[in-house]
């Protein structure tokens, strides 16, 4: 009898050990492992810039640049547009902004190219609030402008999200936003959203699984006071619900979605720049420590082409600091 049982056992257990071994791997991140590597750095140095993705092309804007004749009056902040396309590694000039800008939010979509918002210079100041949306069409190589933000701001994030653009947080010349505002490029008008639980500037935003997450920020542009906050809007609720922080609290830092993770880089606060490179996992409502940038940075860029995540520009030290670093991280199934 005694045999039996154990034979019984080892039945069992042989049984359910293909799904023992399924359950585990289900729980297991998409992507936890990879490397980083060396790409064509931007032909201008910058910093505070945005970046957006349109045919399989990285288009990054504005932001400064370091001070030099030709942009003395605008105080070092460039209206460039720089194209990489990660096929051939290599760079171009498009067309452009209308203006100089900072601290702009750019998103594609429809094929089209939108950037909102940012400060832009003046006589006295660098940081003039704006509320300016302007479009670019790859095909008639120029930008036009769209119907304004409701509210005036830079240092905010976007994303997109059923074909609308939701434009999140950001600084208004006074204080930090909560502001949350949906813009609708067919119809090219905007409508309000429900607002974060937390106003700040400096975040990061991206969409996923339809639904839109905003990460990290600072207070009042303050970045010893930096967020660890973490939100998702879902559009069956039409709320804000706070999720897992986000480990490493910091704000002048940049998102993609890589898998169905959404991957955090950089950021400055009072001890310096960070090489901080941490996935959410909406899944698991959980963090992922990911291999560390090879150079800490702030006010960059990222966005991710075929599975791939690019960190571009940026700062290398907390302020008035600028680079050309083009950085990509290849997730070890790629490689």
């Amino acid at each position: 009898m005694r045999n039996f049982h154990v034979i019984r056992l080892c039945v069992l257990c042989l049984f359910l050990f293909p799904w023992i071994k399924i359950a585990a791997a289900a729980e297991t991140p998409p992507f936890s492992t990879g490397a980083w590597r060396e790409v064509a750095p931007a032909p201008t140095p910058r910093t505070e810039v945005t970046a957006a993705v349109l045919d399989e092309k990285i288009y990054v804007i504005g932001g400064f640049s370091p001070l030099r004749l030709g942009n003395l009056l605008k105080l070092s902040v460039t209206d460039a547009v720089e194209v990489y396309d990660p096929a051939e590694d290599r760079w171009e000039q498009a067309v452009p902004l209308p203006e100089p800008l900072h601290h702009a939010a750019a998103v594609s979509t429809a094929g089209r190219l939108f950037v909102f918002g940012g400060f832009a210079p003046s006589m006295t100041s660098v940081w003039n609030p704006v509320d300016t949306v302007f479009e670019y069409s790859p095909d008639d190589k120029r930008w036009i402008r769209r119907r304004s933000m409701p509210t005036a701001r830079g240092a905010l994030a976007v994303a997109r999200l059923d074909g609308k653009i939701f434009a999140i947080g950001g600084y208004d010349g006074e204080a930090s936003l909560p502001v949350v505002e949906i813009y609708d490029p067919a119809s090219d008008t905007w409508q309000s959203g429900p607002s974060l639980s937390k106003p700040r500037d400096h975040l990061a935003a991206a969409s996923w699984d339809g639904r839109v997450y905003a990460i990290g920020g600072r207070v009042n542009l303050d970045y010893k006071r930096n967020l660890g906050v973490a939100e998702v809007y879902d559009p069956a609720t039409h709320r804000w619900r706070e999720v897992a922080p986000l480990p490493t609290p910091r704000s002048g830092i940049a998102a993609a979605v890589l898998e169905d993770m959404v991957v955090v880089v950089g950021g400055e606060g009072a001890q310096g720049t960070f090489q901080e490179n941490e996935a959410y996992w909406p899944r698991e409502n959980s963090w992922v420590p990911l291999p560390p940038l090879p150079t800490s940075r702030h006010g960059l860029a990222a966005v991710a082409v075929k599975g791939r995540l690019y960190a571009l520009c940026g700062g290398t030290r907390p302020g008035g600091s600028y680079s050309q670093i083009n950085e990509m991280f290849v997730p070890a199934e790629l490689k």
